[in-house]
């Protein structure tokens, strides 16, 4: 009985899918704009306050391209084949290691980069190219479609 509590529509973990990608959006663009304001009181008026979003962006758009949208594809034609999904299938085993490990290494580098200019641009640009690659590549999840209750 507990087996079957633990069973999960492959809809719905394509939903879920979706649910922790996106999420990452919102925590990367809220610690990169709260670093550009650090960064803008740091040194005010100074244009890489200014650019570093526009080059954080610009570095996101080939992200989604060639790495952010294939690899969403990817997972998402890797939950179709899934004989019995659960929830923790909503990503491969070594992908949820990568991104306890991403996560850990930009709260560190973020930590580490208070009070100091440049480093603060540098996490900007990291954290919005981030950002605006999951947003971007999230055009796959419409794609497929896993919004629709007959899917």
């Amino acid at each position: 009985m507990a087996d079957n509590m633990l069973r999960i529509s492959k809809r719905n973990l394509k939903i879920l899918s979706a649910i922790v990608w996106l999420s990452g959006v919102v925590v990367l663009t809220t610690k990169g704009s709260s670093l550009l304001q650090e960064a803008m009181a740091l040194r005010p008026g100074h244009y890489w306050s200014w650019l570093a979003p526009l080059l954080g962006f610009s570095i996101g758009l080939l992200k989604i391209r060639f790495i952010f949208g294939p690899s969403c594809k990817r997972n998402l034609e890797r939950i179709s084949q899934l004989p019995e999904p659960r929830p923790w299938h909503c990503f491969r085993f070594r992908f949820i290691l990568f991104l306890i490990a991403m996560i850990i290494l930009g709260t560190t580098l973020s930590n580490m980069s208070h009070g100091n200019y440049p480093f603060l641009v540098g996490m900007v640009i990291l954290d919005f190219s981030l950002a605006t690659a999951l947003l971007g590549s999230s055009y796959v999840f419409l794609q497929q479609k896993i919004f629709r209750p007959d899917q």
